[in-house]
């Protein structure tokens, strides 16, 4: 049977909400049966419905990002199970039809959220600052320094994984009104996503964030990050920021330049 699973290498929840989303997606065009790694905090918990057909076969072959398109493209004959666990899809083309479907599809999202009646109701910042495994190449305090303050807002909120890491604590001491927001990673996202301004990291926990966030203004750092690919942030209604490149040189500080 078509089946996605959890494994090692099958990434953390964003990574199995791109890779299952782009499953579910084929899955209802060929009408497909599927078994997706956890279903109940993708499907049930942030309302990101994922699709269970009928069909079984004997035989599986692989998707990856490279033949993606021509399954969602052209009618194939698909007489064989997917096998999805080989890639992450998270190609500029692909990301684009997962965010188009996520905003087609919003009310669902909406309806599950704890905590919709903030969507276009408050005047709030959301952080999400990717550290642990990607600590090493994490975009810099100068970045979110610049984002906060070319933003008029009431309050900020962090997400992160580790609150005592020095970063952290140094933004804590430059905005003392900072909040941690200390909940589990799909009531992190349902927050941030209400949030007005959001200022993400790079990663799919970043991106998922900024893809589920309807109605606000979404800020991400247009660099190419050494760890992950940056084509899940492109084209997706985003606000891009980039390095002032007319700085002083003997700045200490770098300075970045919001993008209209």
């Amino acid at each position: 049977m078509s089946k996605t699973y959890e494994s090692k290498s099958s990434g953390r929840l964003c990574n199995q909400i791109i890779r299952n989303l782009s499953l579910s997606i084929l899955a209802k065009k060929y009408d497909l049966y599927v078994e997706y790694s956890n279903y109940d905090n993708i499907n049930n918990k942030l309302g990101i419905e994922l699709f269970v057909g009928n069909k079984k076969f004997k035989r599986t072959q692989k998707v990856t990002s490279s033949n993606y398109m021509n399954y969602y493209t052209n009618d194939m004959k698909v007489d064989y199970n997917l096998n999805f666990m080989c890639d992450f899809f998270q190609t500029e083309e692909i990301t684009t039809i997962l965010h188009a479907h996520l905003k087609e599809n919003m009310k669902t999202i909406i309806d599950k959220n704890p905590y919709k009646e903030r969507y276009q109701n408050n005047n709030d910042v959301f952080i999400h600052i990717r550290l642990g495994d990607a600590e090493l190449w994490n975009v810099g305090i100068d970045f979110y320094i610049s984002c906060i303050n070319n933003l008029n807002y009431n309050n900020i909120y962090i997400g992160t994984e580790k609150y005592d890491n020095e970063l952290i604590q140094k933004l804590k001491s430059l905005y003392p009104s900072i909040i941690f927001f200390e909940e589990d990673a799909v009531k992190t996202i349902q927050y941030g996503s209400t949030c007005k301004n959001i200022i993400l990291s790079h990663g799919s926990y970043s991106a998922m964030i900024g893809y589920l966030s309807f109605f606000s203004n979404v800020y991400f750092l247009n660099e190419k990050p050494e760890w992950c690919p940056l084509t899940p942030f492109l084209y997706k209604g985003f606000i891009p920021v980039i390095l002032d490149n007319n700085q002083d040189s003997e700045e200490i500080q770098k300075r970045y330049i919001i993008h209209p």
